[in-house]
């Protein structure tokens, strides 16, 4: 009926753990009623149900107060968070114990609205798959919503003459397509320092380099990477510079992250710039909620090329704090990304990389919908919309 808005088993922390643990993920705080009897006692196999509205039975009540309350007593929310995840900060820390320099808030707004001088009602998506992709269906399906024509190819590396095969296969489609875009996943099994080394491989392919800059010089088309995606990107030189470069020449790259561990968490991020024209529905200072889950999610890049990136409003995206403010703060900054850049792109502005799953949101039934905030930063719909109108 819909009156149910959250549930969690209970079990041996009974009523008050799984209460602590419903209310603190959210900001918000607990109270219980007088009555509610022994909240600790273990209730293996119950339910603990949150309900949008007046019910008989109940143990208590969610609070915009972030405190744990019963009775006359009461404990800081933050102080019972502390504990909880303290207890393992020497085995899996979540402080790196470090100083960051404060970030600078970029702000770059679009004068103008680019668009593709051929239009296409329904343009085509190439999704490539390589060993360790695992968010092309995710992709798939935000395009489809979008209204775009997305095509999976599985590339096959088993053996020499399959690698050829996929090669001229996959030259072929780029032709036929107006949009490529790389998924994230964990390519060659994100080997140390080799996030997307396969995908990189494969892309330097004199002739799959060919068609991709064909597509982008003489095609007007668009090129898109999540994660895994953005981090191949980054180590091909097609973001920040808009072109396929040897390694030696890409000055920027993506390492681990400064917990050194892989992160898998919500955080918020803020449009920076709207040049691109996947974010061309989007504002400066504009806030999403996306999904992450990396491990080498740190983008480093020397001084002078991220003040000309900046200036060329080639920063699309920054991570942020609850006030919308760029942060090193490690709750909200995963990985430690110099200024927080979580997103860049060419200069032109149509390849586009991030490393926050956008595409994880749920397209035809919404996720997360027990945690506040707007998750369609609408860039599919912007690179359909880019072709289409």
């Amino acid at each position: 009926s819909g009156r149910a808005v959250s549930a969690y088993a209970i079990g041996a922390g009974g009523m008050a753990a799984t209460a602590f643990k419903m209310a603190v993920g959210n900001g918000y705080g607990f109270r219980f009623t007088e009555d509610v009897g022994d909240v600790f006692a273990p209730l293996y196999g119950a339910f603990l149900v949150e309900f949008a509205s007046d019910v008989e039975n109940v143990i208590g009540e969610v609070t915009a107060e972030r405190s744990f309350a019963k009775g006359g007593e009461s404990v800081a929310m933050d102080e019972l968070e502390n504990l909880w995840t303290g207890r393992l900060e020497g085995v899996f820390p979540t402080e790196v114990g470090k100083d960051y320099a404060v970030p600078a808030v970029y702000n770059y707004e679009a004068k103008a609205r680019t668009t593709a001088s051929a239009k296409i009602a329904r343009p085509r998506v190439l999704i490539p798959v390589f060993p360790g992709t695992n968010c092309e269906f995710d992709t798939e399906r935000a395009f489809l919503v979008a209204g775009a024509e997305p095509e999976i190819m599985v590339i096959r590396n088993l053996t020499a003459s399959a690698v050829a095969e996929s090669v001229q296969a996959f030259a072929e489609k780029i032709e036929k397509s107006q949009i490529i875009f790389i998924p994230g996943g964990f390519s060659g099994g994100d080997e140390p320092d080799g996030s997307g080394k396969f995908i990189t491989a494969f892309f330097r392919n004199p002739l799959i380099a060919d068609r991709v800059h064909e597509l982008l010089s003489n095609r007007d088309g668009l090129i898109g990477g999540i994660c895994n995606g953005f981090q191949a990107l980054v180590k091909l030189g097609l973001v920040p510079y808009g072109e396929i470069r040897a390694a030696e020449d890409c000055e920027a790259t993506l390492t681990f992250n400064d917990i050194g561990r892989h992160q898998s968490r919500l955080v918020r991020t803020r449009v920076a710039s709207n040049k691109s024209p996947w974010l061309m529905y989007a504002q400066p200072g504009d806030v999403y909620t996306c999904p992450i889950s990396h491990g080498e999610g740190k983008f480093i890049a020397p001084k002078a090329l991220v003040e000309k990136m900046a200036e060329n409003g080639q920063i699309a995206t920054q991570y942020c704090g609850n006030d919308g403010v760029p942060t090193m703060d490690l709750r909200f900054n995963p990985n430690g990304s110099v200024d927080a850049i979580e997103g860049i792109t060419s200069p032109d502005g149509r390849v586009f990389g991030k490393m926050g799953h956008s595409e994880r949101v749920g397209y035809r039934r919404p996720l997360y919908v027990n945690v506040g905030g707007d998750y369609d930063n609408r860039m599919f719909e912007a690179a359909v919309d880019y072709f289409a109108k």
